[in-house]
């Protein structure tokens, strides 16, 4: 593989490989990079297609909207070409439906391996499906320009591609419940300080940020940020004393690895 590899190209989604960084780009801007069933098929495969070598995997949207979320088609009675329309979809076995809904959130699942550090770079409109996928990354960089919205309660729906659980742990309980009723747009200050992004630049600066925090993720050595994400992913579901367990596990193999013992 050259240092910089374009590994998948198809359906609105293009992954690139530099080395230790595979960047994600959302390549539908005249849509808003609307998503659909392919574009989150594609999504699943960008995951399966990374090479071992990645550390850090940036996801970003082409154009003036990372995504608009859910494209609007998806509510017609004819749907996608070639794809089940929704309505034909609820009219059939309750356990197909929920395996489709099933595979539609591989799309938004490999995110958090603990393999990869992923980072959503934010701009525009991060509507419904859109915020879902940015909350799905283990950090997230916002443009002053952000509005990030669930929409899907104002649809009869309800946030069903994994976004719920990171927004609750990030924001808690009463603000995610707020957002997710009544489908209001947060905007870049209040989602710095509610913990909801990392960190806001000037639209012109976001994809230096999310360059400049790769390079800083990937000064540690590789096997120490792994154990880290993986004590701290696993925090909220321990006990206090389960992670100071935890953590002694995990200290114990890096000093270990660092003096060349081998189990």
């Amino acid at each position: 593989m050259t240092s910089l590899d374009s590994v998948l190209d198809k359906d609105g989604v293009r992954l690139v490989v530099d080395d230790a960084v595979a960047t994600v780009t959302l390549a539908n801007p005249a849509k808003r990079n609307a998503q659909s069933p392919a574009l989150w098929r594609a999504l699943a495969e960008a995951g399966r297609a990374l090479p071992g070598t990645v550390r850090v995997v940036v996801l970003r949207g082409e154009g003036q909207s990372f995504s608009a979320g859910l494209d609007r088609q998806a509510f017609t009675p004819e749907g996608f070409d070639g794809e089940p329309s929704f309505i034909d979809m609820a009219r059939g076995p309750e356990t197909e439906l929920d395996a489709t809904i099933a595979e539609y959130q591989e799309a938004f699942t490999w995110w958090r391996r603990n393999d990869i550090v992923s980072i959503a770079a934010v701009q525009g409109h991060a509507i419904g499906a859109g915020f879902q996928l940015a909350l799905a990354c283990d950090l997230r960089i916002a443009a002053e320009d952000v509005q990030f919205a669930m929409r899907e309660t104002s649809l009869g729906l309800v946030p069903d591609l994994t976004g719920t659980h990171p927004l609750v742990n990030l924001v808690g309980y009463a603000r995610a419940l707020e957002i997710c009723a009544t489908g209001r747009y947060v905007h870049a200050e209040e989602a710095e300080r509610t913990g909801l992004v990392n960190l806001v630049v000037p639209a012109d600066q976001l994809e230096g940020a999310a360059r400049d925090l790769a390079a800083a993720l990937l000064a540690a050595p590789r096997d120490a940020v792994v154990e880290t994400k993986a004590l701290l992913s696993g925090a909220v579901s321990r006990t206090y004393e389960e992670q100071r367990t935890a953590e002694r596990a995990a200290q114990g193999r890096r000093l270990r690895d660092l003096a060349g013992v081998t189990d």
